[in-house]
């Protein structure tokens, strides 16, 4: 098993950053209000059954594509790749692994490769999409919370360290990670942060059944966006979807908000955090520490730890912890009082 901080500098094909998330919806019009009016995310295009959309400041033509479905579920999670040559390269590494994999030409992103990753994730790669006009100076077209860029995804799975160890050998590195001292010889990993474009994470990974989409994550332009959020989100009846926050998380640092879309869907505010490019340390946090989670020691809902998104078509499985149950109970409590 490789070290938290032990590096793959020429990792086999070359993963850029998170990319876009694509969702299944109940009622498309309602989705489509929640996301541009209280998100403030733009339309690049629709349908009948799908709509496209983005961050003010993205190019890139969608970073969150909602699907008109009776199946609420995430389809898939998308990443960035820096050419078409990785395309192939990870089709040749995923075959030499004996993972199935498919190549698909998906609307205004070119050639894509889906296939599962450990913890039995449907991740979708893609080199390139259709070029949309950056809306971040059109200011007239700022609404809600004036979302700006997809960052990351937080995912629930029943094995961290296995999960872990798949992105660790594409590159991907530890920024922060959480743990429990229960055992002598090796500390149980609770949760890990991941990171390919020089931030804290681009991908989580906590201990839960899974694997399930916990929530995706948009920047804001500034810490008032988070105010003005809770503002609109009250004047539009969106107040019941408030789940977490104001608050400020421990690892990361960021300020943050929560919010349970239409359809249930968890998706997180927040404004920027350091950045994670140096051949630096990654940071550990002990599950008793309570500012790992909220430095203001705010509680979560317990539907926060206990509620996600499943992925269509994608079993559920139960951690197996091999902990003692008093040991058990009392860290899930740490974990549901942080």
């Amino acid at each position: 098993m490789p070290q938290i901080d032990e590096l793959v500098l020429v990792p086999p094909f070359n993963v850029t950053r998170a990319s876009h998330v694509v969702l299944n919806v109940r009622d498309l019009a309602a989705s489509k209000r929640f996301y541009t009016e209280l998100v403030g995310l733009v339309i690049s295009d629709e349908d009948d059954a799908t709509v496209w959309l983005r961050g003010l400041e993205e190019r890139a033509h969608h970073s969150l594509v909602l699907h008109k479905s009776h199946d609420l579920s995430c389809q898939r999670i998308g990443m960035r790749v820096a050419s078409e040559t990785d395309i192939y390269q990870a089709q040749e590494v995923f075959a030499r692994q004996g993972r199935k994999t498919e190549m698909l030409e998906s609307p205004f992103q070119g050639l894509t490769l889906v296939v599962n990753d450990d913890a039995g994730v449907p991740l979708e790669l893609c080199a390139d999409m259709t070029a949309c006009e950056r809306m971040l100076k059109h200011y007239d077209r700022y609404r809600g919370a004036c979302a700006q860029r997809l960052d990351h995804y937080q995912l629930q799975t029943p094995d961290v360290r296995q999960a872990w160890a798949f992105y660790q050998a594409l590159g991907f590195r530890v920024s922060e990670y959480t743990y429990s001292q229960e055992q002598a010889d090796l500390p149980h990993l609770w949760g890990v942060w991941l990171q390919r474009k020089g931030n804290p994470h681009d991908i989580v990974f906590t201990q839960g059944p899974g694997p399930r989409l916990h929530h995706f994550a948009y920047t804001l332009p500034d810490s008032n966006d988070l105010i003005r959020a809770c503002d609109v989100a009250g004047a539009l009846g969106y107040a019941s979807c408030l789940e977490r926050g104001p608050g400020r998380h421990g690892i990361s640092g960021a300020l943050f908000i929560y919010f349970r879309d239409p359809d249930g869907h968890r998706i997180e505010l927040f404004n920027t955090h350091y950045q994670h490019i140096d051949a630096e340390p990654a940071q550990g946090w002990d599950l008793a520490d309570p500012q790992r989670a909220d430095q203001w020691g705010l509680p979560a809902q317990s539907k926060w730890f206990a509620e996600a998104t499943p992925f269509t078509h994608v079993p559920l499985s139960s951690p197996d912890l091999h902990i003692d149950p008093p040991t058990l109970e009392r860290f899930l409590a740490m974990a549901n009082d942080a």
